[in-house]
């Protein structure tokens, strides 16, 4: 009985990491630069907030983070494309 236990734990614990993995995905690389918060980044160097500049700044920042997302998830396709082909 105590055998049957220890092996769904061990087995819960693998699956809890293997999800816990996929929940990260859609952060951001700290690779990305984009650290520190979008508002306070953006009020600092556009001015004050509902402006023109502050607007631009966001949207530029917004997209920013989009590309690195996608820049992380396609070396994150590529990197298990390449494990397939090179099972070695």
């Amino acid at each position: 009985m105590r055998l049957i236990t220890a092996r769904h734990l061990l087995a819960l614990a693998l699956t809890a990491l293997s999800l816990s993995a996929c929940v990260s995905r859609t952060e951001v690389p700290m690779s990305a630069g984009l650290s520190e918060d979008d508002d306070a980044y953006c009020r600092r160097t556009a001015g004050t907030a509902g402006s023109p500049e502050y607007v631009a700044c966001r949207k530029d920042r917004d997209v920013q983070r989009g590309d690195a997302v996608t820049r992380a998830d396609k070396k994150q396709r590529d990197l298990g494309e390449w494990m397939l082909n090179h099972p070695n």
